[in-house]
Order: structure tokens, then sequence, then C-alpha cells
């Protein structure tokens, strides 16, 4: 143990990624439920090798911090900007008020229990689970011009209280918009969702994943002499089709030979088509038909197929709902099986009155022509690909870094958005511009996800083992009285929060707990709200909150410090 306690201190960069493995398989184990989560157990782990007495360039943690802010603004750009732009301007100001609450109840908790800065600011960190938040405080404690003795005491109080806080701000905050939630608010949450779903034009969609059935076919069926379809063209033959049904002729076989179906192509008996649609309507309309019946022929059935994710960024589609979509000449034999929306990646609800936004990535699938014509229509294809552009990459955090750099003076207060505030802003600019033009600053969702967990998680192991001598002391010191307080900074600004966002904007109930979990930015909290629900309703109310509530929260960091300093 001596020898690998020396190696350690002699190679710090092993002590890293020790951190971060041993976190990340910790954080990555549940019990009922329960998960510490990476960065939770990265930051243990970290403060436990502190003990050590190990000492890391705090360059390292800059580096991947600003990686990672980059990214959190790289996702969340696009809706940012259409919330606050948009008809997301009601969910944009209900995310400002609960990020309000949640600046407000951390910072009456330290003053009321006299906690320091540092505490104050792991307090907002752990109760909100904004650990991003960490790193603008720790630049904003930085520049107060402290001596070196006292910044490193207040820096190394602000772990030990995120670490005994988080834990409730995890679990707590799914336990009361779930649990709690519908309960205090009087909601049905089950019964709110159907009937919002319904409003919404919305019907159960049946199957799901892992099972056999699938929601689209092509399947072949010959024409019967007499048959109704005999001497119609294929336009006419799709437009007698009952309303709300979408089957479309894709191939024909004549003679022996195949050739694809055109619109004015005119059917004839005995000729066999490819008939593309839902399954059940296929079953219901074409199967119990006398005049058409079923062939196998798998010659006709080979139709090149894919089911591919387009970016959405045409303003001719923008606000329009799916309806609508579905009469335009380039939805012809096109299904939409998906709709992602925001930094999650959120799935929206695929209804009638479902409206398309730009930012939006839409899953369609069909015959590689239909979905390559749709696709132009809709915006740009987004292809998978395991390269990054990181000339972009670099270039844009260079840019927001050298922004947040410069330092205004109001008096004697030094204003400024530091160079990790300007990287986020700049994530926020630039993801925003890739999703309207998607032709340059590609960043595959791998890439994205490495920027997001590692970026962050080895800025947190680097700050756990920094602060690792510290720990104990400060833990032994305010651990059970820090604890209480979290629950509390933890509990009153989501109650508040959902209070007004049912009675003050009247958001409909089915979307108020999501627009809180929105707000705070507690994805296990919306999963909780959707397995309470039965449904994927509330994530309506998820990704504008989750914008606003994401960039505001981890300011506050440094908002909390200038307060309190």
């Amino acid at each position: 143990m001596s020898w690998l306690a020396a190696t350690l201190r002699h190679y710090p960069e092993i002590a890293v990624f020790l951190a971060l493995g041993i976190g990340y398989w910790v954080g990555g184990k549940s019990y009922k439920g329960f998960s510490l989560g990476a960065v939770t157990a990265t930051l243990l782990v970290a403060i436990a090798l502190g003990q050590l007495h190990i000492t890391i360039s705090p360059n390292v943690k800059s580096v991947f911090f600003l990686l990672f802010l980059f990214a959190v603004g790289y996702g969340v750009g696009p809706q940012f900007v259409r919330g606050i732009a948009k008809d997301g301007i009601p969910q944009a100001i209900f995310s400002v008020v609960q990020c309000a609450l949640c600046l407000a109840a951390p910072v009456v908790a330290a003053k009321l229990a006299g906690y320091s800065v540092g505490s104050a600011a792991g307090l907002l960190a752990g109760s909100q689970t904004i650990s991003a938040s960490m790193g603008l405080a720790t630049d904003a404690i930085n520049r107060l011009g402290l001596p070196p003795d006292q910044t490193k005491t207040l820096l190394d109080a602000m772990p030990t209280a995120y670490a005994v806080t988080y834990i409730f701000g995890t679990v707590g905050s799914a336990v009361i918009l779930a649990m709690l939630g519908p309960t205090l608010l009087r909601i049905d949450l089950v019964a709110a969702c159907k009937e919002y779903e319904a409003t919404l034009g919305g019907a159960k969609e049946l199957g799901g994943a892992g099972q056999a059935w699938h929601r689209y076919e092509l399947r072949a069926y010959r024409i019967q002499k007499d048959g109704p379809a005999v001497g119609k063209t294929v336009s006419q033959l799709e437009a007698l089709e009952p309303k709300g049904m979408r089957l479309f002729i894709e191939r024909i076989r004549r003679a022996g030979g195949v050739q694809d179906a055109t619109l004015d192509f005119v059917l004839q008996a005995d000729d066999v088509v490819a008939v593309a649609g839902p399954r059940d309507q296929l079953v219901s309309l074409l199967g119990e038909r006398e005049h058409a019946h079923e062939v196998d022929d798998p010659e006709l059935l080979a139709v090149p197929a894919e089911g591919v994710d387009v970016f959405v960024t045409s303003k001719a589609v923008d606000g329009k709902t799916l309806q609508e979509l579905a009469t335009l000449p380039a939805a012809r034999g096109v299904f939409l099986r998906k709709i992602k929306r925001g930094p999650t990646e959120t799935q929206i609800p695929v209804l009638p009155s479902t409206k398309l936004m730009r930012g939006d990535t839409v899953t369609i699938v069909g015959r590689t022509q239909d979905t390559t014509a749709a696709a132009k229509a809709l915006g740009v294809l987004d292809r998978p690909t395991n390269v990054t552009d990181v000339a972009f990459t670099c270039l844009a955090i260079t840019i927001g870094a050298l922004v947040g750099a410069v330092v205004f003076k109001a008096g004697s207060v030094p204003i400024t958005l530091s160079t990790a505030g300007g990287a986020l802003i700049a994530g926020i600019v630039f993801g925003w511009l890739r999703a309207i033009h998607p032709t340059f600053g590609r960043i595959p969702e791998p890439t994205v996800w490495f920027m997001n967990s590692v970026g962050l998680n080895v800025f947190i192991a680097v700050v756990g083992i920094t602060a690792g001598p510290g720990f104990v002391a400060g833990l032994q010191q305010l651990g059970v009285s820090l604890f209480l307080w979290g629950i509390v900074a933890t509990t009153v600004p989501l109650i508040l929060g959902m209070y007004i966002a049912k009675y003050v904007f009247r958001f409909h109930p089915a979307i108020v707990l999501g627009a809180c979990a929105g707000a705070r930015t507690t994805t296990a909290a919306l999963g909780m709200v959707c397995d309470a629900a039965k449904s994927q309703i509330p994530g309506l109310g998820y990704t504008v909150t989750y914008a606003v509530g994401n960039t505001l929260l981890t300011i506050w960091g440094m908002v909390v410090v200038m307060i309190l300093s």
C-alpha cells in the first residue's frame, strides 16, 4: 500500500483514472432502484484517494470542465433559443421563477445556518443536483482576492457540502414530484395524461420494444378480376382509403416484370402490388377484401428501405402539425416512427396534433428514395458517423472562453462570465446554429456523451482528490445539520414550484410535473413521473424548462458566491 500511495503521488494522472474507474463502476450499481450515480460515486472515491495528499495541477480540471460546459450548451442550444423565441415563453418564464426559488432556498439556508461561501455553493450544487455550478463557483471564489489559505478552505468545503446534500437532492426530487406531487395538487396523473392525449387526437400505440410485432409492413396483394382497383390509377386508389389511413403502393409486378409505382400508373387485373403501411391498417383494409388476395412474392417485396434521423430545419414545416404535414407530396410513402426533442432527447408523442419544431430530430421509415425526398423537405439527413468536427469544437470553445475572459468593472466589483461561462454560452450559440444549419459542427452523440460525462467527472475527480484532506473534518463539523438543510433546500422550491405551475401559469395537469422536473434538470424525476403517469405526455413540459434551467442553475454557482461574499 505504501508503494501504491507513493506511485499515485508521483503519477497523479493514475489517481484520476482510478477515481473514474471505481466511480463509474460503483455509480452504475443500483439497489432497489437507488443508485449513487457516476458523479457522486466518483467524488466519494476521489475524496478517499485525496487522503493520500496527491497534488494535481488545476489546469487539468479546467480543460475538462470547459469541454463539459460546451457540450451542455451544445445540447440545450436549439431548445433554449426556441423556448425563448417561440410558444415556449410561458414555460421558459416558469423555469426562471423555479430557478430563482432554487437559488433563494440554499442562500437562505446558508445564512440561517451560518455556512461559509464554499459550503453554500456546495449546498446549492447538491440540493439542486447541478454539479456544473461548482465549476463557476470555483472560478468566483478564486476571484474574491482572498489569501490562498482562506481560498483553499472555501474550495475544500464545497465538495463536502455537495456530497452530503446530493443524495437527497436526487432521490428526494423524484419522490416529491412523482409520488407526493399528484397528491398535493390533487391530480389523477394517469387520467390527466389520457385526457391531454385525447385532445391532441392521440390513441394508444400497440406493440413495443423487443417484440416481434412490427408497426409498419410491406405486403403483396394480387388484384382480382372485377375488383375495385381495376382501371384506377395508383393515386386514385390511394385516395379511396378511409380518412386516417396511410397506405401506399410502392411496386407493381406485371407480366413477370417488377417496376416502381407511379401516381399515374393504371392498375389491371392480375397485377401484384406491394403495399406499405401500418400493420393494423393493412390487415383490416386489405386482408378482408375479397378482391385483393395476399401472395408471397419475395422479389417484389425486396424494396430498399431504411430508417433515418432527420434534423428539422425548414421554416416551412416549423410549427405545423403532423396531420398538416401528412398531406405534403414529400410525405408519400414515409412513416414517422419517433420525435426527439431537447438535450436529453425527450421522446415526444407522435399524435395528429403534435407540432413539429425546428431543432427536432425525427426518425422516419420508408423506401430510400422516399425518405430522401422527405428529408429534403424537412431539413437535413443526419446519417450516422463517428467523425467529430474537432476544428469547430475547439474554435468555438476558444471564442467562448475569450469572451468570458473579458472583465468589466462595476465600481470596484469585477463582472465577468469567466472562461467557463463563456464556454457554456458558446455551446448554446453554436449548438443552435448547428441545429438550424447542420452542415458543419457535427459532434456525434457518443462524443457529446463523453464530453458531458467524462468531462464533468474528471473535474469532479480532481476537485475531490484536492479537497480530500479537509473532507473528514468538514463532514464531522457540518454533516447532520448540512443534510437536514439540504432536505429543506431541495423540498421547498419544488413544492412551491408545483403550485405556481398549476395555479399561476395554469399549465395542464398532465405537464405540470414534467415542467417542474425540467426546470430542476432532474431527469430521474421525469422518468418516475412518466412511470407514474403510464405515459410520455409529461415530457412535453420538460424540454424548454430543462434548457433554461440547466443554464441558469449552472450560472447560480457564480451568483451564490457573489451574493454571500
